[in-house]
């Protein structure tokens, strides 16, 4: 953008000095500086995200994928990246890992999906059999902290390691860190498995229902 600038204005003088100038109080070009703030209610902010088209994910995605549920929500999940699922239906967490995550609310916290809210990192799907990249997580996160700035949850449950990295710059195998209560400024967040996860390696459904009992004794 500096450069541009530059250029318009280099070209202004040098018309100017063609039509025998030598000192000028002409001003130097001024370009509208865009207005780059996010709106204070979730559904504007709903309907910029779909109109988004910042990183190379947009040219890729059938419908850009929002956050959903309780705007007043007191608990908060985050997952990484939505799927060839959401992506053609425009819903968050549905297919096999959405059935997974209704029934840990369900089951466990004895809630709905309409008790909590529901977000991701990116708003679009990551492009097939590739990791998420970090240039199009940074773009999307300040839709992300927006949202976590209008819901204002008391926790935020991370899912998986991407979700957590992203949110919390730590790199720490999520076999480190899950069931551990972080206190942040403004909210708590406790990271534990992707319900995906817990599709590929049953398993670890144990250690998630710890996690989530732990979750229900603070809510």
């Amino acid at each position: 953008m500096k450069n541009l600038k530059n250029a318009l204005l280099l070209k202004q003088l040098y018309q100017l000095k063609q039509l025998g100038y030598k000192y000028t109080s002409v001003s130097a070009y001024q370009e509208t500086e865009p207005d780059l703030t996010l709106p204070n209610n979730l559904h504007a902010l709903e309907k910029q995200a779909k109109e988004c088209h910042l990183c190379t994910l947009s040219k890729g995605r059938q419908k850009v994928v929002f956050g959903e549920g309780n705007p007043n929500a007191k608990l908060m999940f985050v997952g990484d990246t939505p799927s060839s699922s959401d992506d053609s239906t425009g819903n968050i967490f549905t297919g096999r890992s959405g059935e997974m995550l209704s029934k840990m609310l369900e089951n466990v916290l004895k809630l709905s999906r309409s008790d909590v809210y529901i977000t991701n990192i990116l708003k679009c799907k990551s492009l097939a059999h590739q990791p998420l990249a970090p240039s199009h997580a940074h773009t999307c996160h300040p839709y992300l902290l927006k949202e976590i700035s209008l819901v204002k949850p008391d926790i935020i449950i991370t899912l998986g390691d991407t979700a957590y990295h992203y949110l919390t710059g730590d790199t720490t195998d999520m076999s480190q860190v899950r069931g551990i209560v972080q206190e942040k400024e403004d909210y708590t967040i406790i990271p534990t498995y992707h319900p995906s996860y817990l599709l590929r390696n049953p398993s670890a459904k144990k250690v998630v229902l710890e996690d989530l009992l732990k979750i229900k004794a603070l809510i």
